[in-house]
């Protein structure tokens, strides 16, 4: 049963989170041969204030 683990920032639509869902077991359905239910899809949403990239918070980094 594959298990896929998504980290991404917080905020992004519903609609583009069930996206990634889909299209996400799509692919793992293609590339492995595994039924739709068999695949997990987990998203976990960070807070750009718990992030960092190159040392830096990404909220700074990257301010909305």
């Amino acid at each position: 049963m594959p298990t896929i683990h998504v980290e991404l920032w917080e905020g992004r639509p519903l609609a583009a989170r069930k996206q990634l869902i889909e299209e996400l077991t799509e692919t793992t359905t293609r590339v492995l041969g595994c039924s739709k239910a068999s695949v997990q899809v987990i998203l976990n949403e960070v807070k750009k204030e718990n992030w960092g990239m190159g040392g830096e918070l990404c909220s700074e980094r990257f301010p909305d």
